[in-house]
C-alpha cells in the first residue's frame, strides 16, 4: 500500500506534520492472538480506579438508575430499530420519542420539545443558532455562570462566523443584572443563563429575562433536569428556549458518554428548531399512530433552509430517559431532588467545621456548591484519591484566580456514612 502511494515508509504518511504533532499510538507491537488481546485489555480496564466514591459534577452526575430503565431500553426491538436519516416508520419507536418529548415539555414547562440532540452542549449551540435565525441579530451575551465547557463549545462552532459574544462576570456566585443590562442592544440575538449555574448558585431569571424581551432579543436558559423537581421551571420565568444534558435522567456516567441533549421551547418557533420531532395523528382507518412531523434537517431540504447540518439524535439515549422519568414519576423526582438537596447541606455544615474550609453561601444552592480551601484545590483532589474519593472539581482550570476553589456535588446516592467520611478525609488532607 505504501508503494503504491509513493510512500517509503508509515512515518512518510505525516512528513507534513510537525514532531510534536504527530500521532504516537500506531507502535502496536506484533499482532496477537484474540485470546491475547481480549487478557491484555483486560488488565488495562483494571488500572481504571472505579471504586472511589464520586463527590464530582460540574454538568454531570452519579444519580441511581432503576435497573428496568437499562433492561426495557436494551430490549431487541428499541436497539436495532436505528434508522438515523431515514423518515421512521416503526410505530414502538415513534411512540417512545413521543413520550420523551412529552416528558420534557412537562419538566421544563415549555410548549414543544425535539426527539433528543447530541448533549447538553451542542444543544446550547443549536439553541443560540435558534434565537440568531428567529431574530437575525448577531450578538450573544453569555452568563460567566455558564458551563465553562459549554461556552468553549459555542466559541468553538462559531470561530469562522460573524457572531459577537459578550461574557458578563458572576458575582457571589449570582448572574450579574447591571451588566447584562449594560450589553443589551439593538443587535443582541439571545441571553444565555444556566441554572443552577456552574457554581452551583440557583437563581431566579425573571427579571433578566423580561429585560431581555424588551430589547428584543430571546432568552436561553440551560437547566438541570433533576432540579426542576423542586425549583421554579424556565417557563415560569419566561424563557424562549431550554436546553440541558439529560444524562442525569437514567443515563450513566460510563466514562463520558454517550449522553443526551435535550431543547424545548415556545410554540410559536417550532418550525425553527432542530432535529425530529414526533407528532400524533389518526392514519387512514382512524387509528391512532405516530410520525416524524418536523424534520427539517439539511438531508431532507435545502441546506439554506435547514435548521441544522451537524445536530445528532440520540434515539436509544432519549428513550432510557423516557423509561426513566415514566418510572420515577412526578412525585418521585420531588424526593429525589428534595434527597438531593438535604444532602448537599449536610455536606455543607460537615465541611464547614473543618479548620481553613469556607463553604460559600453567598447564594442558594442545588446539590452542588463551592468550597474555598487553604491549599490548592488539584493537590487536595489528587491526595483524596488515596482514600477512596473524588473529591469535586477544582475550579482552577478554568477560572485563573480560583486555584483555591472547589466544586462538590452531592446526588441522593450518597449515604451519611460516605458524606461524614468524605469530611473526615478532608479534615485529614489539610490538617
Amino acid at each position: 500500500m505504501l508503494k503504491d502511494i509513493g510512500v517509503k515508509s508509515i512515518d512518510g504518511l505525516f512528513a507534513g506534520i510537525k514532531p510534536e504533532h504527530r500521532p504516537k499510538s500506531f507502535d502496536l507491537g506484533k499482532g496477537l492472538s484474540e485470546q491475547e488481546v481480549t487478557a491484555r485489555v483486560k488488565a488495562l480496564s483494571l488500572k481504571n480506579n472505579v471504586q472511589v466514591i464520586p463527590f464530582i459534577g460540574g454538568g454531570y452526575y452519579d444519580h441511581y438508575i432503576p435497573s428496568a430503565v437499562p433492561a426495557l431500553a436494551s430490549r431487541g426491538e428499541f436497539t436495532t430499530a436505528y434508522t438515523p436519516y431515514q423518515p421512521e416508520c416503526a410505530q414502538g419507536t415513534l411512540q417512545a420519542l413521543f413520550e420523551y418529548q412529552s416528558s420534557m415539555c412537562a419538566l421544563t414547562g415549555m410548549d414543544v420539545a425535539n426527539a433528543s440532540l447530541y448533549d447538553g452542549g451542542t444543544a446550547l449551540y443549536e439553541a443560540m443558532m435558534m434565537a440568531i435565525r428567529i431574530t437575525g441579530r448577531h450578538k450573544v451575551i453569555m452568563d460567566g455562570g455558564v458551563s465553562p465547557i459549554y461556552r468553549k463549545i459555542l466559541k468553538t462552532y462559531t470561530h469562522h462566523l460573524s457572531y459577537r459574544f459578550a461574557e458578563t462576570p458572576v458575582v457571589h456566585g449570582q448572574t450579574s443584572r447591571p451588566e447584562i443590562e449594560r450589553l443589551l442592544d439593538k443587535d443582541t440575538a439571545a441571553v444565555i443563563l444556566q441554572n443552577p449555574n456552574f457554581f452551583g448558585a440557583i437563581d431566579d431569571f425573571t427579571d433578566i429575562i423580561q429585560k431581555a424581551h424588551d430589547a428584543g432579543a430571546l432568552a436561553l436558559v440551560s437547566v438541570y433536569p433533576v432540579s426542576l423537581g423542586l425549583l421554579k421551571t424556565p417557563a415560569e420565568m419566561g424563557a424562549d428556549l431550554v436546553t440541558g444534558e439529560g444524562q442525569s435522567l437514567g443515563l450513566p456516567l460510563n466514562f463520558g458518554g454517550p449522553y443526551l441533549g435535550f431543547m424545548a421551547a415556545r410554540r410559536k418557533y417550532i418550525r425553527k428548531m432542530p432535529g425530529r420531532i414526533v407528532g400524533e395523528t389518526l392514519d387512514s382507518k382512524g387509528r391512532r399512530c405516530f410520525v416524524n412531523t418536523l424534520q427539517a434537517r439539511e438531508q431532507h431540504i435545502r441546506r439554506e433552509k435547514a435548521t441544522s447540518n451537524i445536530c445528532t439524535n440520540v434515539s436509544l439515549c432519549a428513550l432510557q430517559a423516557a423509561i426513566f422519568m415514566a418510572l420515577v414519576g412526578k412525585n418521585g423526582l420531588k424526593e429525589m431532588a428534595q434527597l438531593n438537596l438535604d444532602k448537599a447541606e449536610y455536606a455543607k455544615q460537615l465541611l464547614s467545621r473543618i479548620k481553613g474550609v469556607e463553604v460559600k453561601r453567598s447564594s442558594p444552592t442545588f446539590n452542588e456548591f463551592t468550597v474555598h480551601l487553604p491549599v490548592d484545590a488539584s493537590e487536595a483532589v489528587a491526595a483524596m484519591m488515596p482514600k477512596g474519593f473524588a473529591a469535586g472539581f477544582p475550579l482552577g482550570r478554568y477560572y485563573p484566580g480560583m486555584e483555591r476553589y472547589l466544586l462538590v456535588a452531592v446526588t441522593e446516592k450518597r449515604t451519611r456514612d460516605q458524606i461524614e467520611g468524605y469530611a473526615k478525609a478532608m479534615e485529614e488532607v489539610l490538617a
